[in-house]
């Protein structure tokens, strides 16, 4: 008998045939036994993430416990059927992993499943339930596509731009958008695209005059650190012979002109000045200036999709007013010719801080680094090939993972365990690039690979800072081109020079602080209040009780693309990846309220960590 297979199945079991045994028994179960019945087909140490399907929230259920809890709350109301296998099921490494679908009462979802075999039979290990569609709501595509023409002969008849730009003009002013979204960089935009496409009446609202000029306002040599397969919008991939890393202006370019192909109600030179909550009407007042002119929107929904940072950070050192040169935040650095032959100083050592360093020393200015912690280096070689490559590269596409599939292999990962997963991939890279961490070390760099050698990811999914994908500026500080300072941070400032805590003196003509930035909730303090900003709570972070994310542990990040403890607003970002990805799950749970639907909302996640 092969020992593999579990009690009450076959010798020779197929992966698929166990799936689709453990499904069948998992929707049985659902519909006829107890939740403690449903609870006992997972494993001891089991997980289960639900994208909105289940609940409509975004929550990983981290024992049998507490899917027993779920289920006996949710599992009646949900009513889940119709579970299948999709494709064929694969095993390795004692694992089986197979991808199904299934419907609820009120919408069809997606999901991925691994098993494990136990002495009593197959028990779910990790298993992953999304909301793909609103039965009723889907999205007018495909078969259901719109005619786009009424044939036949009809006086008075509107062209396509006209209807278009008529319903551009009432938005905002005769009709009120049902969701109002704050911030038109790239989450905006991809939400924005959603909404579009389930009929949402949304109006995307943003401080600069184009789309794509958050792209093209930050320092010159800025490209994406990560490649073209993880960058995606929704709907409409980059061509493919675009470049792996793409240049900041042509991104800009890219969200420009996403936003016309896609139809999108976006409002630019558009500042949102104040909001507030009506409970009389369950609307927001919504007050912007556009263009200069005063105008206030009443949207029932209001999204912030302002980044995955608040405010840039400045840290107050004592003489800054008596500085000479100029100082500015690496936000607001441009471009580096003009320092030719100048002295610069950048505080700080993550990307940021690399990429101008190394944009300095390219334009021949003397530039130092000032490292007052230390921090993780990814080099993007060995990033692409063992940390994205399985998922997001040419080779996976030959495999067939697309970007849409191998965004669900990645969320369904749970945060508990991913971890473990990720502690491999930098163990190899530390022997893979050994000789580079070697010449780091030998020149004063601090590293480090995470506090559990998690290494990039996690970091920034528990605190978004603290580490540099090296495209080429480590190897400048590994030989000696950009000048370290490390253990120490400036003391004090002066007119031409700063003057560090161990006492040395740096000259400068330019000093740049590369110091990041605060929690988005800060943004809810200034447009909104202090009060809802801390029922809110912090934005981003897992509370993995490791450096800048302090416990509790949530199992999530934190008020991220879900309800929050304030109705009706909602927090939306994140890098490309999770602006494709996550959109969908906001867009859905915006659409179900607009639709009227009753959208209970499970374990609603408390607030923590007030700015």
């Amino acid at each position: 008998m092969n020992p593999a297979a579990p009690s009450g199945m076959p010798a020779d079991a197929t992966p698929g045939a166990r799936a689709q045994a453990w499904l069948t028994r998992f929707e049985t179960s659902q519909r006829d036994g107890p939740p403690a019945a449903t609870a006992a087909l997972f494993d001891d140490a089991c997980y289960w993430r639900d994208l909105v399907s289940y609940t409509w929230n975004i929550r990983t259920f981290e024992s049998r416990e507490a899917i027993a809890d779920m289920l006996a709350a949710r599992a009646a109301d949900v009513a889940p059927s119709a579970f299948a296998l999709e494709g064929e099921a694969t095993e390795a490494g004692g694992v089986v992993e197979a991808w199904f679908t299934f419907e609820t009462r009120v919408s069809r979802g997606r999901g991925l499943l691994r098993l494990k075999a136990t002495p009593d039979g197959d028990r779910a290990w990790t298993l992953l339930t999304t909301m793909v569609e609103l039965k009723g709501h889907e999205e007018k595509k495909g078969p259901r596509r719109i005619k786009g023409v009424e044939h036949g002969i009809h006086p008075g008849r509107k062209s396509w731009l006209e209807q278009k730009d008529e319903a551009h003009a009432r938005l905002g002013h005769e009709e009120q958008p049902y969701v109002v979204i704050i911030g038109g960089g790239q989450g905006g935009i991809a939400l924005g695209a959603r909404l579009k496409r389930l009929g949402v009446p949304a109006l995307i609202i943003e401080k600069n005059p184009r789309p794509g000029d958050s792209w093209r306002n930050r320092y010159k040599s800025l490209h994406l650190h990560d490649p073209v397969w993880y960058d995606h919008l929704p709907y409409l991939p980059f061509p493919d012979d675009w470049p792996v890393f793409a240049a900041k202006d042509k991104i800009g370019d890219w969200l420009e002109h996403y936003t016309r192909i896609m139809e999108l109600d976006y409002w630019g030179s558009t500042v949102a000045e104040k909001a507030e909550w009506d409970e009389a009407t369950q609307s927001w007042t919504v007050r912007v200036l556009r263009d200069g002119q005063p105008l206030t929107l009443r949207p029932r929904q209001l999204v912030f999709a302002l980044g995955v940072s608040g405010y840039p950070h400045i840290p107050q050192i004592p003489g800054a007013e008596r500085f000479e040169g100029v100082q500015v935040h690496s936000s607001k650095h441009r471009t580096a010719e003009q320092w030719r032959g100048k002295k610069a100083v950048v505080l700080g050592s993550n990307n940021s801080a690399h990429d101008i360093c190394a944009a300095l020393w390219e334009n021949g200015c003397d530039v130092t680094m000032i490292q007052r912690s230390s921090t993780h280096i990814a080099p993007s070689d060995s990033l692409m090939e063992l940390a994205l490559g399985g998922l997001y590269s040419e080779q996976a596409l030959a495999q067939g993972i697309d970007h849409h599939k191998a965004d669900l292999i990645f969320a369904s990962v749970p945060y508990k365990i991913m971890h473990t997963f990720h502690i491999p991939v930098y163990e190899a890279m530390k022997v893979r690039d050994a000789d580079l961490y070697a010449r780091l070390e030998k020149a004063g760099f601090l590293l480090d690979f995470g506090e559990d050698g998690s290494g990039l990811f996690m970091k920034y999914l528990r605190r978004g800072s603290g580490y540099y994908i090296d495209v080429g500026a480590s190897e400048l500080v590994a030989d000696g081109r950009i000048k370290l300072r490390s253990r120490v941070s400036i003391e004090h400032i002066n007119p031409r020079s700063v003057t560090l805590t161990d006492g040395s003196e740096l000259e400068a003509d330019l000093l740049v602080y590369a110091t990041g930035y605060g929690s988005m909730n800060h943004w809810l303090a200034d447009l909104v209040s202090p009060e809802v900003a801390d029922r809110v709570g912090k934005c981003w972070g897992l509370g993995s009780a490791t450096t800048k994310d302090p416990g509790p542990w949530e199992g999530e990040l934190r008020n991220m693309w879900k309800p929050t403890q304030v109705p009706q607003l909602w927090i939306h970002g994140g890098n490309l990846h999770q602006s494709r990805h996550y959109s969908q799950f906001l867009a859905l749970q915006l659409k179900a309220r607009h639709a009227g639907l009753d959208t209970p909302v499970y374990q609603l996640a408390p607030s923590h960590h007030r700015r």
